[in-house]
C-alpha cells in the first residue's frame, strides 16, 4: 500500500475559487444521489424519519448553497470569462449563454421538486415522480460535466491572480452574514 493513499485530500478553500466551485459540484452530485435514493425509498417506507431527514437535507442544500453557487457563476465568474472569451475569440462565451439558460431550467425544476419534498419533510407521504427526478438529476449532471470540461479549465487558464482574488472575495461575501460575520456552509 502506498503511504500517500492514506492521505485525505484537503477541501479547497475560498482562496481557490475554481476548486471551490468544483467541490460544490461534488456536493450537488451527492444531493442528486440522495434524491434518487429517496425516490426509491418512498414507495416502500413512506415519509418515515429517514425520508423526512433526507428531504430536509436536500431542501437545505438546494435552497441555500445552490443559489449561492449559481450566483457565484452568474454574477462573478461568467462575466470575467465572457470578457476573456471575447478577447481571446473563444467559444466559451456561447457556452456560458446556454449555461445561464440551464440555470433557469434547473431552478424551475427544483421549485417543482421542492413542493413534494416539503410535504415529505413534514411527514406527509408523497411520491417523487421518477421521470421528474431523473430529468433534474440528468440535467444537473450534464450541466456540471460541461462546466468542468470547458468552463473551469478556461477559467484556470485565463484568469489572473487579481481576478481570482476578486472572485474569491465575492464568494466569501455572498456567504457572510453581516450581523455575525460567519460563513454559511455549502
Amino acid at each position: 500500500m502506498k503511504s500517500d493513499s492514506l492521505l485525505i485530500k484537503p477541501a479547497p478553500s475560498f482562496d481557490e475559487p475554481v476548486e471551490m466551485l468544483k467541490a460544490c459540484h461534488e456536493r450537488i452530485a451527492a444531493q442528486c444521489t440522495t434524491l434518487g435514493k429517496l425516490a426509491a425509498h418512498l414507495p416502500s417506507h413512506g415519509a418515515d424519519v429517514q425520508a423526512q431527514q433526507a428531504a430536509r437535507n436536500i431542501m437545505r442544500y438546494f435552497d441555500i448553497a445552490g443559489p449561492h453557487h449559481h450566483a457565484d457563476e452568474e454574477q462573478d465568474l461568467f462575466p470575467l470569462l465572457i470578457e476573456a472569451s471575447e478577447r481571446l475569440h473563444s467559444p466559451v462565451g456561447e457556452r456560458i449563454a446556454s449555461l445561464l439558460d440551464e440555470h433557469r431550467v434547473l431552478e424551475t425544476s427544483w421549485a417543482h421538486l421542492r413542493t413534494v419534498l416539503a410535504d415529505i419533510a413534514e411527514g406527509r407521504t408523497r411520491l417523487l415522480e421518477p421521470v421528474q427526478v431523473a430529468d433534474f438529476v440528468g440535467a444537473y449532471r450534464s450541466h456540471i460535466a460541461l462546466e468542468e470540461r470547458e468552463i473551469f479549465p478556461f477559467a484556470q487558464a485565463c484568469l489572473d491572480r487579481q481576478q481570482l482574488a476578486r472572485l474569491s472575495a465575492a464568494m466569501v461575501a455572498r456567504r457572510t452574514i453581516s450581523t455575525t460575520s460567519t460563513i454559511t456552509p455549502q
